[in-house]
């Protein structure tokens, strides 16, 4: 595990006609899902960009594990592209933690966004290189997404916005506030990375936790797994975003209650984030205050920069 806590590496802005690449680094995709999501990219003033060897096959995983994270490291070097978005998510990102080329990445800062399985490497990108990523929409995802998922990734990608993100139906699980690093996505991926070298460290961070399709022992069984490995000390808070087929909410609501009811953090549920209709664009690895009181995860600054004109 790699505690050491970078200066954020906050990647340039998209412009209009900018490029933006596509990896497929997990499962293979729908090929008609993968090209209505790349017009709605399009649509959005980006021009896009792949290589064919993101349609390779290879069991359950869109080619082999060299084969996917060369798409990735090779997608950071190539000075001509301004942005990386994942194709789907699935299974295989923790497959090519290995294989990355750290390095080049650090050296390259852009924009790199996904969810799901996806979170291993917003995650390890950020712990390693310090660079800012986006839990947000994959490619086969847009092709469907709502006009709210559209507007949120775009404003976040383009602008200078300072975001703050407030639920429409918040429920405050633990009142307070608390200032810390934005980490986390998806509660299965993140807890497989426990015990390996790519284990994120949650000190001083506010967590992102979100899932689809866990029954709720389930649920249960991955967060005291992971409390039981210490993955929460240190821990300022913690917000809840989408768990689609996971039971009722109030169970869930009920395990982390329990899980977290010796640890005085402010927890937050009800955010538009993950596995649902509107799935907002959110940056991991930017600072940003958590405050139940106003229902609100207000980010410190800007999470891309501006880069010349």
């Amino acid at each position: 595990m790699n505690n050491t806590e970078k200066t954020p590496l906050i990647p340039p802005r998209l412009m209009s006609g900018d490029t933006v690449g596509i990896v497929a680094p997990a499962g293979p995709f729908d090929p008609e899902k993968f090209m209505k999501g790349k017009a709605v990219l399009e649509s959005m003033g980006f021009q896009t960009f792949f290589d064919e060897s993101i349609f390779h096959k290879y069991g359950f995983l869109a080619g082999t594990d060299i084969q996917r994270a060369d798409q990735v490291n090779r997608l950071f070097a190539d000075p001509d592209v301004q942005a990386v978005v994942c194709a789907r998510g699935g299974y295989g990102s923790m497959r090519i933690l290995p294989f990355l080329d750290f390095e080049t990445i650090s050296e390259n800062p852009k924009i790199f966004i996904g969810y799901s399985d996806i979170s291993a490497l917003l995650s390890v990108l950020h712990d390693r290189c310090g660079l800012v990523t986006f839990h947000g929409p994959v490619v086969t995802t847009l092709a469907s997404a709502a006009q709210e998922t559209i507007a949120a990734m775009s404003t976040v990608l383009t602008s200078n916005t300072i975001l703050e993100l407030k639920p429409e139906k918040g429920i405050v699980i633990k009142p307070g506030a608390a200032l810390g690093t934005v980490a986390g996505g998806n509660l299965t991926t993140l807890c497989h990375l426990v015990g390996t070298p790519y284990a994120p460290s949650f000190n001083g961070k506010i967590l992102l936790l979100e899932d689809r399709g866990e029954a709720p022992y389930r649920i249960d069984r991955m967060l005291t797994q992971m409390e039981l490995a210490g993955c929460f000390e240190g821990l300022k808070g913690l917000v809840l975003g989408s768990f689609e087929e996971c039971g009722q909410p109030d169970e869930i609501f009920r395990i982390v209650q329990e899980i977290f009811r010796d640890v005085h953090i402010p927890i937050l549920s009800g955010f538009e984030i993950g596995h649902c209709r509107i799935n907002i664009t959110i940056p991991i690895g930017l600072g940003a205050t958590l405050d139940t009181d106003r229902q609100v995860l207000a980010f410190h600054e800007p999470a891309t920069v501006k880069i010349g004109k």
